[in-house]
Parts: C-alpha cells; structure tokens; sequence
C-alpha cells in the first residue's frame, strides 16, 4: 500500500512555537530476527518504564506510551499505566501487534503482522478488543494509535474514526516497506496532516530528515536508497545523503542532532521521536545489548534534550497539540 502525497497538512497558530514529543512503542520482547509467534514472548522490559517515566518527568516531558496486547496483559505494566494516566504525567494509546492480539484467526506471518493486511472486519475485532482492554485496565478508553510496524492499511483509517480515535502515528516517512507486504511511506514528510476534510483525525507522522548536500533532490534518491542497501551506505558515508530518523535507536546523538537542525531550518514545528520500550533493559533490542549501552541511551537523551532546549523546542501534550492543530 503506496501512501500518498497528503493535502491537509495542519496550519499551526502562531503561538504555537517549536514543540516536540517522545512516543514509545510498548510491547513484549521478541526475536526480531526469528517468525512471528503468538506465544514464547516475555515482559522483562516493563520493569523499566518507571525509570524512564521519572527521567522525563525530570525533564517536564509527558511521555506517550503505545501499548500493545502483550503489554497491558501484564499486570504490573498495567498498573504503571494506570498510575500515571490518573497522574496525568503520561498518555497511553493503542499500539496494535496483530500476532499476539486476539483473536487469533489469521496465520501467523510476515504478512499479517501488518494488521492493515488483515481482513477488515479481523483488524477490527482485533483493534476494539485492544483498545478495551486498555481501558478496561486504566480507567481512560484510549484514542491515539500507532499500528505495530507502521502497518496501517486501506481501512485502517476508516476504523480509527469509526472508533473515536483522534490521532493517529503510524506513518514513518520516508521508509518503505513493501517488499515485506507493508506500506511505502516514501511520498509522505513529517509534516502532520488531518485524513479527512472534516478534522476528525490528525495523522502524527513519527520524524524523519533528509540531511547532506543532495537532501533537496532526496525524492529521486530516496527509492534507489531503500531497495540498494549498498547505495545507501555509500550515500549516508559521504555526506551527500543521509536519511535520520528521531531516535536513540541505531542513531547517534550527534547525527540526531543534525537532523534537529535540519527540521528546524525547514520550518518542521513539531518534532516526534519514538523507541521501542525493550530498549529499556539490556539485551532484548539490537540497540541495547548491555548496561553500558543502556547508560549511553540515557546519555543520549540527555544531550538531545539539552539540544532541543537550546533550540527553544518545549514539549507538547496530546490535547494542545489537537487543540493547536484546529481538530473538533
């Protein structure tokens, strides 16, 4: 499923300023390299989201937590969630992986783990059902919503509005993942926009950049990028183009820095990052393999943090963004 170009992309009010968000996809541990399987899966990883929830909070930051299935199952997790909803410090939102969420009625491959993919009326049953959960977990029913591997599909918006769901992020531009059965994102910028006439639902893309000296003409590289590893590299190592996503994962500080900078110069006013929350112990992402990864992660936020306030970037929340953005 190609994605278009969007036409209604948001017009903030003036006031509004420079603002970024930190989401998280909140999920079990699983071999990223093995089948799907919707079973064997753990939840070490949801110890940890208190320690990064008090980091944030240090930082005036409300973090939103993407949850999936496997997640909000977990009793102690759940809690978390809870906690901090009724706080009032975070935002919980729906984050589909259709191979651990029942019901459990398509096979269970690289294709369907694209929930998009699923037979309508199943990717429904399985998002209501999600969503519930949630709610029925931490008191709030849940309107914001990122598909497990960005794999929205033909009715995904539909059902989302169908459901009073207001926001929507699983767009990450300028990624392509077809070849796999999922998206192309590669027409899409990080610019949010609204899906229909009406301002019923406000896509969020997650953040991603084009910087080095041929990021202006980035659209004609950016497929020969995606489908030639080899040319990627060779592009990303001289400088001449380099495609940054907002994240700790598998990104630098430095080059995350970069991107920054970039989006500011091209007048991007809300910035998102993301990560996937096993990042938060060792040894269940390839971006965490160790303690001392784990110390440079936080490193990490620290410097870009730091960064963004030099910049003048705040942090946002879910309802002034909406409000901001002009949404009913």
């Amino acid at each position: 499923m190609k994605i278009r170009k969007p036409d209604r992309h948001v017009k903030w009010p003036e006031q509004f300023g420079r603002r970024f968000l930190i989401t998280i996809d909140t999920e079990e541990e699983f071999d990223w390299n093995a089948p799907f399987q919707s079973s064997g899966h753990t939840t070490v990883s949801a110890a940890k989201l208190q320690e990064f929830q008090t980091f944030a909070e240090t930082y005036g930051v409300k973090p939103i937590y993407f949850v999936d299935y496997a997640i909000i199952e977990d009793d102690a997790a759940s809690a978390f969630l809870k906690t901090v909803t009724e706080q009032q410090t975070a935002l919980v939102g729906v984050h589909l992986h259709p191979w651990v969420n029942p019901p459990f009625e398509e096979e269970v491959n690289v294709h369907n783990s694209f929930a998009g993919n699923l037979p309508k009326a199943l990717e429904e049953q399985k998002l209501v059902i999600l969503r519930d959960a949630i709610r029925d977990k931490i008191g709030v029913a849940p309107t914001i919503f990122r598909a497990g591997r960005y794999g929205m599909g033909p009715h995904t918006m539909e059902l989302l509005i169908k459901h009073g769901f207001v926001l929507d992020s699983s767009i990450r531009p300028m990624f392509d993942y077809s070849e796999q059965g999922g998206p192309d994102f590669l027409a899409v910028g990080s610019e949010p926009f609204w899906w229909n006439d009406d301002k019923r639902l406000l896509e969020v893309p997650l953040t991603t950049v084009y910087s080095g000296l041929l990021r202006k003409q980035a659209g004609l590289a950016a497929a020969i990028m995606e489908k030639y590893p080899l040319a990627n590299a060779l592009l990303s190592r001289s400088k001449m183009l380099e495609r940054i996503p907002l994240t700790p994962e598998g990104v630098s500080a430095r080059e995350t820095k970069e991107a920054i900078d970039v989006a500011l110069d091209d007048d991007l006013q809300l910035l998102v990052f993301s990560f996937h929350s096993p990042s938060l112990s060792p040894g269940y992402t390839p971006y965490v393999r160790t303690q001392a990864d784990l110390d440079e992660f936080y490193d990490w936020w620290r410097d870009v943090l730091a960064h963004l306030q030099t910049r003048n970037v705040r942090p946002l929340e879910i309802g002034e963004l909406i409000t901001a953005a002009g949404g009913v």
